[in-house]
C-alpha cells in the first residue's frame, strides 16, 4: 500500500511539473506570445486561476507580489477578446478595465498586456493621475481594447470626457484590491461599479484578504472561485531574512555600512516618509553611492525617470516609500533594506517580495531601533519565524560616523 501511495505521489509530482500554458487551455497565439516573453512554464497562481477564468468564472486570487498574477488575468481576457474578434471580424473597444492602486503598476500592467497582445494588434490605454487629461482623452477617443488605470482618474474621465463610456465592458479586474481599499478608493470604486454593465466577468486579486476586500468581493463578484498561490503570509524560501538591532541615532551609519558591504548589489531601501527618501538619497550620493529616490510626492514623469534609471543600472540603490513596495516589476533586486520598520506587518511581506523573485535568491535586512522592536516582533509573529541577526560589529560601523554625519549636514542644507 505504502509503495503504491509513493508511486501515486510521484506521478502527481510529475503531473504538476509538466503543466504548460497550452495544457491550461491557452490558445496557440497566446502560447507563442508567452514564449516570446520568456514565460515557459506557468506560475502557481496562473495554474490555479487560468482554467477557471477560461470557463467564464469570476475569480478571487490571493497571491503574493511577484507571483505572476498579471498573466493570470491578462491571458484569459486576451483569449476572450480573440474569440469575440474571430466571431465579429474585429476586436471590440473597451473590452476590459484593470484598476490598479498606483500609477507605476498601471503602466506596468499595460506594458504586459501590450507585449502579450503584440501579435494580435492589441491597443491599450493608461489613465492615471499626474498626467494631462486631454492627452488621455485623445487616447480614449482611439477606442482601445484594454484600459488600465487608477480609480480616481478613470472616474474623472467617466464624468467629464465626452463620448466616453464603458457600456461595452466585458471584464473588470481589481488588482492589489487590499491596497486599492487601503488608499481610500472605496467611493470611486463604488461609482465605477455603478457605471459599468452588471453582466461581466470580474477578477479580484489581492495579496491579503482583509475585511474591506471581503465586503468588495460580496458587492461585485458572482459565485467566484477562490484561488490561492499562498495560503498564509509567507515569504519565499530563497529569501534570506536578517535584522540589525541598533540605536536610532546611528541608523544612517548602519545603512551605509550594509550598502558598502554589499556594494555590487542592487538594493531597495524602504522608508516611512517621502521626505526621508529624499534626504537619504542625498546623504548616500554625498558619500559616492548611486542612490535615487521614488515617492508619491514626485511627479509621474520623475517617478518613471527614477525607475528607469534604476532598471537600466545607472543607479543601483532605489530609496522608496511603500507606494513603490508593491507591483513594481523590477527584474532582479539583490537586497531589500527596511530602513524604517513598517507599522503594518503585512507591508513587510510586500516589501521583501521585491527580492528573491522567480526562484532567485535574495537578502532582506531590517534595521530595528529601540522604538521599533514591537513592530518587528509583530512581523516575526506574522511570518512564523525568528530571524537571525545581520553580522555587523558596532565598532566597525561607527568608523563611518564622521563621514556620514558630514554627508547628512550637507544634505540638510539643500
Amino acid at each position: 500500500m505504502f509503495v503504491s501511495e509513493q508511486v501515486l505521489a510521484m506521478a502527481e509530482i510529475e503531473e504538476e511539473e509538466v503543466k504548460t500554458f497550452k495544457s491550461l487551455g491557452v490558445c496557440d497565439e497566446l502560447v507563442e506570445a508567452c514564449d516570446k516573453m520568456g514565460w515557459t512554464t506557468p506560475s502557481k497562481i496562473q495554474v490555479e486561476a487560468i482554467p477557471h477564468a477560461l470557463e467564464g468564472k469570476d475569480l478571487i486570487g490571493l497571491a503574493q507580489t511577484g507571483s505572476g498574477k498579471t498573466g493570470a488575468f491578462a491571458l484569459p481576457i486576451l483569449q476572450a477578446l480573440l474569440e469575440v474578434a474571430n466571431e465579429k471580424g474585429k476586436p471590440p473597444a473597451f473590452f476590459a478595465v484593470v484598476l490598479s492602486p498606483t500609477r507605476e503598476l498601471a503602466i506596468q500592467i499595460s506594458e504586459q498586456f501590450e507585449a502579450l497582445g503584440s501579435g494580435i494588434g492589441l491597443k491599450c490605454a493608461v489613465v492615471v493621475g499626474g498626467v494631462d487629461m486631454m492627452a488621455q482623452a485623445i487616447a480614449l477617443a482611439k477606442r482601445p481594447h484594454i484600459l488600465v488605470g487608477t480609480p480616481g482618474r478613470l472616474l474623472d474621465h467617466l464624468s467629464n470626457t465626452k463620448g466616453f463610456s464603458l457600456h461595452t465592458l466585458k471584464f473588470l479586474v481589481l488588482d492589489e484590491a487590499d491596497r486599492l481599499l487601503n488608499m481610500d478608493f472605496e467611493k470611486e470604486i463604488d461609482e465605477i461599479l455603478n457605471a459599468i454593465p452588471r453582466e461581466r466577468r470580474t477578477y479580484l486579486f489581492s495579496a491579503t484578504m482583509t475585511k474591506k476586500v471581503g465586503k468588495l468581493q460580496r458587492a461585485c463578484l458572482k459565485n467566484p472561485v477562490k484561488v490561492e498561490a499562498s495560503s498564509k503570509y509567507s515569504t519565499v524560501d530563497t529569501l534570506k531574512q536578517q535584522y540589525c538591532f541598533l540605536p536610532a541615532k546611528h541608523k544612517d551609519c548602519y545603512l551605509v555600512y550594509i550598502l558598502s558591504e554589499m556594494s555590487g548589489s542592487t538594493s531597495m531601501v524602504f522608508t516611512r516618509t517621502c521626505e526621508a527618501t529624499r534626504l537619504l538619497a542625498l546623504i548616500l550620493r554625498n558619500l559616492g553611492l548611486r542612490a535615487i529616490p521614488i515617492s508619491g510626492q514626485m511627479s509621474q514623469s520623475k517617478r518613471l525617470g527614477a525607475l528607469n534609471k534604476f532598471k537600466a543600472g545607472e543607479c543601483n540603490i532605489l530609496i522608496c516609500t511603500d507606494v513603490a513596495s508593491r507591483g513594481l516589476d523590477i527584474p532582479s533586486v539583490d537586497m531589500v533594506i527596511n530602513y524604517d520598520i513598517p507599522t503594518n506587518s503585512k507591508d513587510y511581506i510586500h516589501r521583501v517580495g521585491r527580492t528573491a523573485r522567480a526562484g532567485r535568491s535574495g537578502l532582506a535586512v531590517s534595521l530595528v531601533n529601540q522604538y521599533e522592536v514591537e513592530w518587528f516582533l509583530q512581523i516575526e509573529k506574522l511570518i512564523g519565524k525568528k530571524l537571525p541577526e545581520f553580522p555587523a560589529q558596532q565598532e566597525e560601523v561607527l568608523l563611518l560616523l564622521e563621514r556620514v554625519t558630514d554627508a547628512k549636514r550637507i544634505s540638510l542644507m539643500v
